[in-house]
């Protein structure tokens, strides 16, 4: 005999409900203001925190820095990079206080010391971060044609990144973006840095004494002057706390009070 199961047969043959049309993702990644798209992997986590803890390091150092200058400009300018730092390391510099080449060196590591991180970027979310950098017409112009580029135009522009002006995250995501590699990338940051960092040494050095007593002046003045930054950092931040908590006016108050026949 030969079994013939009619029943399951019936059941595999028989019309099959068609499958439901997959969701749009509603994943909290998934995010047009974030610079990656979908769930964001340990990489970007850990990549974005480091960026956020460095900008808050630097927010929460800034009331500090009028102390820092006078007392420890150069553990101020490792950690910051801050010209004016290194101009103040110069200008101890120029009465003895400290080597000359501690303060180009500080001004230099200072100022580059971080910069991979935003080639990093670039590399890792590509356009997504580079749109996010990109504020002005002028800035997504250029980062839109960054690809038809010859290389050693970004090659340019890492060098002249440190410039006032110069959108330098922009300039670095663009880097990573368009493939050129890390030590390319260090090659010409660094010499930049270094760049940058000699103009400002030789003008502190140049200051000298004068530099020196507008230094001590400063640090005389340090409570003050960190107290009134303080200030204008909690105003400016309860100032945007209050716009973004104010309800929107009401259009029908608006209407009735711009209507001549409501008198």
């Amino acid at each position: 005999m030969t079994n013939t199961p009619a029943a399951d047969g019936q059941e595999e043959a028989g019309p099959r409900e068609p499958a439901p049309a997959p969701r749009p993702s509603t994943a909290p990644d998934d995010r047009p203001y974030l610079p990656w798209r979908g769930k964001a992997t340990r990489t970007d986590k850990a990549l974005a925190g480091t960026i956020l803890g460095i900008m808050l390091l630097m927010l929460a150092l800034w009331p500090a820095r009028p102390f820092l200058i006078a007392q420890a400009p150069v553990a101020l300018a490792f950690v910051t990079g801050s010209k004016a730092a290194t101009g103040a390391v110069a200008a101890f510099a120029s009465v003895g206080e400290y080597p000359l080449w501690l303060a180009l060196v500080a001004g230099t590591v200072g100022m580059a010391k971080f910069d991979w991180l935003f080639w990093w970027t670039g590399r890792q979310w590509g356009q997504g971060i580079v749109n996010m950098f990109a504020q002005g017409d002028r800035a997504k112009a250029f980062a839109a044609k960054a690809h038809e580029f010859n290389p050693w135009i970004l090659k340019g522009a890492v060098l002249l990144a440190v410039l006032p002006g110069v959108p330098t995250a922009l300039v670095y995501a663009l880097a990573g973006w368009t493939g050129m590699r890390l030590g390319t990338f260090l090659v010409f940051n660094v010499l930049g840095s270094m760049s940058m960092s000699a103009v400002v040494v030789a003008a502190g050095y140049t200051a000298g004494e004068a530099g020196v007593e507008l230094i001590t002046a400063i640090d005389s003045y340090a409570l003050w002057i960190s107290l009134g930054i303080i200030f204008v950092m909690a105003y400016l931040g309860a100032k945007r706390a209050g716009r973004a908590t104010s309800p929107p006016p009401d259009p029908t108050e608006e209407a009735t009070a711009s209507d001549p026949k409501s008198d």
